[in-house]
């Protein structure tokens, strides 16, 4: 496999990931860092530490469109919801955050 072969692998994997969590708004962001130590808003600061090593300006806002598919405050209004006590209290015992 070629460097560009692997790199447009990585990009469509990244696009398909996008689409997957943009057709699964019911699933909360503490869901997922509950579950897998990482959600949306880490995809967008991924994307936006992933710009500034390439000194591509980008801010987080326009990281967080990326992945949200909207702006944040939109999506949040939108599909957020207030978390659980059970929720906070299964992400305060795991701590699982980048």
């Amino acid at each position: 496999m070629t460097e560009q072969q692997r790199l447009e692998l990585e990009a469509a994997a990244f696009r398909r990931l996008v689409a997957h969590l943009d057709s699964r708004k019911d699933v909360q962001n503490i869901d997922l860092m509950n579950l897998s130590g990482f959600c949306r808003n880490c995809l967008s600061k991924w994307y936006k530490a992933a710009a500034d090593e390439k000194q591509i300006d980008i801010s987080l806002d326009e990281a967080r469109e990326v992945v949200y598919g909207m702006p944040y405050s939109e999506w949040k209004s939108l599909y957020q919801k207030e978390a659980s006590a059970e929720q906070h209290a299964t992400f305060a015992k795991e701590k699982k955050h980048d």
